[in-house]
């Protein structure tokens, strides 16, 4: 929530507004008085890393009275306040829109009562209201995500994490409860992302006899050697009746029917806390720029509306289709129509429910038709957290498909070897929260090797190759599809799923691996700028990693709050060097008295980062001093953010199930694939999941740098610039239409 009130703040003030705190909610409206109070460029320093929001918060049961909305409306009009900006859950959003309605009835009012003059009434008679959905549930229905879930999701897999690695010890099964009332989404997608055997879902009740088939389940997990179990619950899940299922009542049901070992764990406020996430600070800050822009644009005949994410594109929404929605799903759920409720949640909450259950339960071998493939999956590049999750996911629906499934060791290098070994279903227990590669990677492309790679194709009779990596494995794929002229074992399915901290490959706006990255480096630099802080006039310059693809370095800046961040794409020269540093000059006569700089790797071969360094301590003697950073390898390690450990399972299923349609089409018919929508890149574009030929691909690229030619993120560069009091322009032509809520686009 801080991210977004920082942006409104900062941006309302960049376009020449005058913005007000409200503290402490309604109540501080329905107060008035030292409640609400003018903010500055100050007074939102320092608070991205801070979770909750500083200007507190609080359920107040005054404005839900007239007279309560009638005070509130006469303490904003005494400081001519009439755009409202409001964060917070659909009741908060509700409120707003109730308020915004009754809002000439109000003026009237207290015309009549004296309190304010006819002038009063016309000037000020519209109340423009924009809404942004801070909800830790990701309840809101016409959002894909709400501000808070993503730091939620880190808190909950920080403790699963935790709590496998003694479970795994005294082989034990924990039920773990999460919060969600109403909505299974952070139980859903926490199961996902660790693997949880069984899952408890408000919108989506176990059937008839659970019990039996939960115990058998746990029961068949021990007899494969796995040591612990794992059950998650939503604080709202219930069974087909209606009737509350507890995290006691299965604990008891474990150990009355199995004997196990079973502890309880309810995680509670703590998923409300701790430093916000990458993600959330990014999401938040984009949503507070584009909120003010509404509010600019608003007219009176404009409907409120909520400022979302869909895709990775920002999107205006009428709140009481949102609101209303939201509420219809509660209402199935209360007549118990299940399958709606999950329709109405949207198309992700519906793909998550289908791939979990995909993933968790696995079929005796003789009830799953064999289709005689095998299937191959190769880790290729440099490590990214979340390719154990991807490779788990890949190996698991191929075998629920009916596929043999190998592994290849060791990227291409590994292949041509013949390090390939075939992979079963609890081969991968436990993958989605282990970063690096389980399975080897190198940089090594496959040209060289062709001969020997064909060698293996033949020898293990590999009808389809899945491909996980960076732009090494995209390069790969171009090179093996070059080569299907001379080598028929090519002329199979290949698909490739990107993975690479960097998020450089062509074809897609995210890869596996940049979410941790970014979190690495956000952490990190809220750690340098503490120490700043503490120091006083000092800034930092830190480097990070993405090879020419300024996505970390920008993205980092944005989430980090940095005063400047040198990439690539965007080319600068010694004139913006200086006019940085005269703006950390300026800076440094305010309160905030510290800087942050981050520079890509590679994004110039003369302004490396020692000659910024340099510079900067030699113009800024007597007024600030350097200290440089090089965060190097760390971006690559670490445990997977829960964005990736779910994005790389999700991302992985699809392109195996390409694969299985793929294969299907052949059945029977001995037939070779050559053309080019049989290798292809599967990525995430705008709203949708796409599968690209890497022949289509080749235009969009630019090889000598290695990325794509055009970079959806860097339309997100003016606001980072904007945010750290730079005059920059900001392309608002592709937002600004009020779009309607469709379930399936939710």
């Amino acid at each position: 929530m801080n991210a977004a009130v920082r942006a409104v703040v900062r941006m309302g003030i960049y376009v020449g507004a005058k913005v007000y705190f409200i503290y402490e909610g309604y109540q501080g409206m329905v107060d008035g008085g030292s409640n609400i109070a003018e903010a500055d460029w100050e007074s939102v320093s320092s608070i991205l890393q801070v979770g909750g929001t500083i200007i507190g918060s609080a359920r107040c049961q005054a404005f839900r009275t007239r007279e309560g909305r009638l005070k509130a409306a006469c303490n904003l009009l005494q400081r001519g306040i009439t755009n409202l900006c409001v964060i917070g859950g659909d009741g908060s959003l509700t409120g707003a829109n109730l308020f915004r309605k009754e809002w000439s009835g109000l003026l009237e009012e207290l015309a009549r009562n004296g309190q304010i003059d006819k002038e009063a009434v016309q000037k000020y008679a519209y109340l423009n209201v924009v809404g942004m959905v801070g909800s830790i549930d990701n309840d809101f229905c016409g959002t894909d995500m709400t501000i808070g879930t993503d730091s939620a999701l880190h808190r909950i897999i920080e403790v699963v994490d935790a709590i496998m690695t003694t479970a795994q010890s005294h082989q034990r099964t924990f039920v773990l409860e999460v919060m969600g009332r109403h909505c299974g989404y952070l139980a859903l997608v926490s199961a996902l992302a660790c693997g949880a055997d069984w899952v408890f879902l408000p919108e989506s009740p176990p059937e008839e006899g659970w019990e039996e088939q939960m115990c058998v389940k746990l029961s068949e997990n021990r007899a494969r050697k796995k040591r612990l179990n794992i059950i998650i619950v939503a604080e709202g899940a219930i069974d087909t009746q209606n009737k509350p299922i507890t995290s006691e009542k299965i604990k008891e049901l474990v150990v009355t029917q199995l004997g196990y070992d079973t502890r309880v764990t309810i995680l509670g406020h703590v998923q409300r806390g701790g430093t916000p996430s990458a993600f959330d600070r990014i999401l938040a800050s984009r949503m507070g720029v584009e909120a003010v822009i509404a509010l600019l644009e608003a007219t009176p005949d404009t409907p409120a509306c909520v400022v979302s994410l869909n895709g990775n594109h920002a999107v205006r929404l009428p709140l009481m289709e949102c609101v209303q929605m939201t509420q219809d799903v509660q209402k199935a759920m209360d007549e118990r129509r299940f399958q709606d409720a999950v329709r109405l949640r949207g198309r992700s909450f519906a793909g998550n429910l289908n791939t979990y259950k995909r993933l968790a339960i696995k079929l005796p071998d003789d009830q799953i038709p064999k289709t005689n493939c095998n299937v191959a999956v190769i880790n290729v590049g440099a490590p990214a957290a979340g390719m154990n999750a991807a490779v788990r996911s890949a190996v698991r629906v191929g075998i629920a498909d009916g596929h043999r499934m190998l592994a290849i060791y060791d990227g291409f290098d590994g292949f041509a070897k013949g390090q390939i070994k075939e992979i079963g279903w609890t081969d991968v227990g436990g993958w989605t929260g282990q970063g690096g590669s389980i399975l080897g990677t190198k940089r090594v492309l496959p040209g060289k090797y062709l001969e020997e790679i064909a060698t293996q194709m033949r020898t293990h009779s590999i009808n389809a190759l899945l491909i996980i990596g960076g732009f090494e494995a995209y390069l790969g794929l171009l090179e093996l599809s070059a080569a299907r002229e001379k080598h028929e074992e090519f002329c199979v399915p290949m698909v490739m799923v990107p993975a690479t901290v960097s998020n450089n490959v062509p074809g897609s706006d995210f890869s596996i691996g940049a979410d941790t990255a970014l979190n690495t480096i956000t952490d990190t630099c809220d750690r340098i700028k503490q120490s700043a802080s503490g120091t006083k006039r000092r800034v930092f310059i830190i480097e990070t990693m993405g090879g020419y693809c300024g996505y970390l370095a920008n993205m980092g800046g944005l989430a980090a709050g940095a005063d400047a961040a040198y990439i690539f794409e965007e080319p600068f020269d010694i004139r913006d060097l200086q006019s940085n540093v005269e703006h950390l000059t300026e800076k440094m006569k305010t309160t905030i008295q510290r800087g942050l700089v981050l520079r890509n790797e590679s994004c110039s071969e003369n302004y490396t980062t020692d000659f910024i360094y340099q510079l900067y301590s030699e113009e800024g003697k007597g007024v600030f001093d350097c200290r440089k950073n090089v965060l190097g390898h760390m971006q690559q390690g670490g445990a997977p953010s829960p964005f990736d450990r779910n994005f790389g399972t999700k991302i992985s299923a699809r392109a195996m199930e390409w694969i299985t349609a793929k294969l299907k089409e052949a059945r029977g018919r001995g037939k070779k694939f050559t053309t080019d929508d049989s290798i292809c890149v599967l990525g995430i574009s705008k709203r949708n999941v796409i599968f690209q030929p890497v022949a289509e691909l080749k235009k969009q690229t630019d090889f000598e740098h290695r990325i794509p030619k055009e970079q959806w993120w860097l339309k997100l560069r003016p606001l980072m610039k904007i945010l750290a009091k730079y005059k920059a322009s900001y392309d608002v032509s592709d937002s600004g239409q009020l779009e309607h809520v469709q379930p399936w686009s939710v």
